[in-house]
């Protein structure tokens, strides 16, 4: 079968297509047929070499995360999954897999893929969706009628942060390039601002708020700016470098790093089927391509979330 893999940690350049075996499933394993996996910036740096104390890897190594795919084997013990079932699953980071023709998979991370898109689209959720959710409701602990921020809200998580939060009744302000605000008022943000000058402070846009969720990458002191915009008792979340706290006020900071959950998954799904979650897929690419993908993403030149296929 065909693999996408590097060998050493490097620039893009170290991705190779290569001819690998196919896997067999041991106990407790499925073998899924990839439709697609998607681009996420942490396998930029899981690449670089970057995250290589944190997360511990074997060389060569299969990047992509996301999968999307139909259940081709099951190992022994694996119950709750049929061959042709059509499924998606959060690797895990350490052996992740996604861009190859067939990737063994933990039985217990997989989940119904939506039936009401794509399945190749469909890898544009797991981890971005995981990491959303668990945004919202593990680190801020949202409850209806609390006002959220989002600034980078027309990323690919921070899209999803704005729809998971007006969904549980909150009311949110969306903060993104021009371009993106019409996409970000369908998903029901009450407003949709372009970024914002941050030391005019938060009235200026009718803050502070409960809830402020940082997807843009600032200064410090930039940084600690954000945290004028939250209120007294309110909490920041950040994937793009923590926001200071406050005591003084009751104001909490807290920073996402993403795991896989089959359950949160599943609502997820559910979600999607139900049509209150969408997905924003800006780009398809072959996973022939995922080197420029790579290289593209280090550029500064890939916006939005891009899902590459495998044949």
């Amino acid at each position: 079968m065909k693999a996408v893999r590097f060998h050493e940690f490097g620039s893009s350049e170290v991705l190779r297509l290569e001819d690998v075996d196919r896997p067999v499933p041991g106990s407790g394993q499925v073998l899924v047929r990839v439709a697609a996996t998607s681009f996420n910036p942490v396998d930029d740096h899981i690449r670089a070499g970057f995250l290589a104390e944190m997360i511990p890897i074997e060389l060569p190594y299969v990047p992509g995360i996301d999968l999307a795919g139909t259940v081709a084997e099951l190992g022994a013990e694996v119950t709750g999954v049929e061959v042709g079932d059509l499924v998606v699953a959060m690797l895990p980071l350490e052996s992740a897999g996604g861009a190859a023709e067939y990737v063994l998979v933990p039985a217990e991370s997989l989940t119904p893929a939506p039936r009401t898109i794509d399945l190749v689209d469909a890898a544009a959720l797991p981890l971005t969706g995981l990491a959303a959710w668990q945004t919202v409701f593990e680190l801020a602990e949202l409850k209806p009628g609390q006002t959220v921020l989002v600034n980078g809200a027309g990323g690919a998580v921070g899209s999803l942060v704005v729809q998971l939060a007006v969904d549980a009744g909150a009311r949110v302000t969306a903060v993104d390039a021009p371009a993106n605000a019409d996409r970000l008022r369908g998903y029901g943000a009450h407003q949709a601002l372009a970024p914002l000058d941050l030391a005019a402070g938060p009235a200026v846009i009718g803050g502070p708020f409960d809830v402020v969720v940082n997807h843009v990458r600032v200064s410090p002191a930039e940084l600690a700016q954000l945290t004028n915009y939250i209120a007294d008792g309110g909490v920041a979340a950040s994937t793009a470098g923590p926001i200071p706290e406050d005591p003084t006020r009751g104001v909490r900071s807290a920073s996402l790093w993403v795991r896989s959950d089959a359950t949160q998954l599943a609502e997820l799904v559910t979600k999607v089927d139900a049509g209150t979650l969408r997905l924003h897929v800006a780009a398809r690419r072959p996973v022939a391509e995922l080197a420029e993908v790579h290289a593209d993403s280090g550029a500064g030149r890939l916006t939005g979330k891009t899902v590459v296929l495998v044949p």
